[in-house]
């Protein structure tokens, strides 16, 4: 059984790395090139830079295709089997379908893990920078992440945004203080143009303060500003939960998202970023039933179109109950885990099905 096991493990692991990179180097070959001429033109026409921007894409890219790389390199593998008659073999020498699926577990989970430390890691790494240069896509919402850009800071239901900081954050240029009640009804809002962190005070220059009534603002040339601020992580200013790490989502969340975002976009990203190391295994549940049920009579076109259509329709499922859950109409967990468990269903209710055959 450990033959088979390596057998079909080897094959899968082939086909997953041929497909996702295939599809990931053609997809990033084609955006390089596309916007070849708004990169050298931002680079004073260095080459290399061309290639950097295929590197900093490469790992959204791939991530985005990781999961159904693993539905189509399981479908392919099972399609070749049964043409070969070795898939039949398999499932006469009484191996169930669980079985065949528990095969796969371990390198399932590996392909999670590594999607997750794509997410994780290489993404918000090469996000700053595609901000920074704001190319294609990123010139749409182009947001500076960096030592003189835009830093958001919290101190109790006070939010304070500041146009630029030195690396430290002691010392803040062109700051805003929003005063807010515990309800978050901003109370008055405090523009300066400097101001500088000095014995755990924060001195503010040149102030001018706005009140929630209809009343004329007041201008104060020094300011002193008692509230603890803590600043946002400098690689997640942007807001955008995508391209956080699980540290930076759980910093959001521990500070009501510094008023970017409500604080449940954040948390229903990070339940969603702990989906990734069953996803992959999932795509081999949905697959290894249909290959069972159409064993018989050929039907190979059809199983492959069914289980492509199944994984389609989890992604869009996924996509619609992220959106409800960053709306706040669904809990954040509950979002982002629905699409499992519907299609972990699904599965089971086929492998369950096949056996009975």
């Amino acid at each position: 059984m450990w033959t088979l096991s390596w057998m079909l493990t080897r094959m899968f692991v082939v086909r997953f790395i041929v497909i996702l990179l295939g599809i990931s180097v053609f997809i990033v070959t084609l955006d390089a090139v596309a916007h070849s001429g708004d990169i050298l033109a931002l680079k004073d026409n260095d080459m290399t830079a061309v290639a950097y921007y295929g590197l900093l894409r490469l790992p959204g890219v791939a991530s985005s295709f990781i999961n159904i790389s693993a539905l189509l390199a399981m479908l392919l593998l099972l399609t070749e089997l049964s043409a070969n008659s070795e898939l039949v073999a398999i499932w006469a020498s009484g191996v169930s379908q669980f079985r065949v699926i528990g095969m796969f577990v371990p390198i399932a989970l590996l392909v999670g893990g590594v999607q997750f430390l794509v997410n994780d890691q290489a993404v918000p790494w090469a996000a700053p920078t595609l901000h920074d240069w704001g190319i294609g896509d990123y010139g749409k919402k182009k947001l500076k992440v960096g030592e003189g850009d835009p830093i958001w800071m919290r101190s109790g239901n006070d939010i304070l945004r500041a146009v630029s900081s030195n690396p430290q954050a002691t010392e803040l240029d062109e700051v805003i203080i929003f005063r807010r009640d515990p309800d978050g009804v901003l109370l008055e809002q405090v523009m300066a143009n400097h101001a500088e962190l000095t014995d755990g005070r924060w001195e503010l220059s040149d102030v001018t303060i706005y009140y929630q009534e209809n009343l004329p603002p007041s201008h104060i040339a020094k300011l002193i500003y008692s509230g603890l601020l803590r600043p946002a992580a400098v690689g997640a200013r942007s807001g955008d939960p995508e391209e956080m790490t699980i540290s930076d989502l759980d910093y959001f969340i521990e500070n009501g998202g510094f008023g970017i975002r409500p604080t449940q976009v954040y948390e229903t990203w990070w339940h969603k970023r702990f989906t990734l190391f069953v996803t992959a295994l999932l795509m081999v549940a949905l697959a290894v039933p249909l290959s069972a049920h159409y064993r018989r009579g050929g039907g190979l076109g059809v199983m492959f179109a069914i289980g492509v259509a199944l994984g389609f329709g989890f992604f869009i499922l996924e996509g619609l109950s992220m959106t409800i859950g960053e709306l706040g109409i669904m809990a954040p967990w509950m979002a982002a885990w629905m699409p499992i468990f519907i299609f972990t269903a699904t599965a089971g209710m086929l492998a369950f099905r096949a056996e009975t055959i």
